[in-house]
């Protein structure tokens, strides 16, 4: 788990809408790759699914005025998602600050 602190602050709204239009294209040139990523969104919960690596929910991100949380399944450690990870806290916190 990360937590990020929301400077701005974001809505889980606006995060949603940042990653809808933003964060594909932002970790596919930092990985040199073409990674489907989709995103749920309910509340101040948004989910990160990226089917090409893990099935299911990738990472759970919940915001609030103060704080972005980035967590993930720690049970699911049949793929390294660590790098994509640190890409999504990445551009997340660049956002936020």
């Amino acid at each position: 788990m990360t937590t990020i602190n929301n400077i701005q602050p974001l809505s889980a709204e606006d995060v949603f809408s940042l990653l809808k239009n933003n964060f594909k294209e932002y970790v596919n040139s930092k990985l040199d790759s073409n990674l489907e990523i989709d995103y749920q969104h309910v509340q101040n919960i948004i989910n990160v699914l990226c089917p090409e690596i893990i099935e299911g929910i990738a990472f759970t991100i919940t915001v609030d005025d103060e704080a972005i949380i980035v967590s993930h399944d720690e049970e699911r450690n049949e793929h390294n998602s660590d790098v994509l990870e640190q890409h999504l806290n990445d551009f997340l916190a660049e956002k936020a600050g």
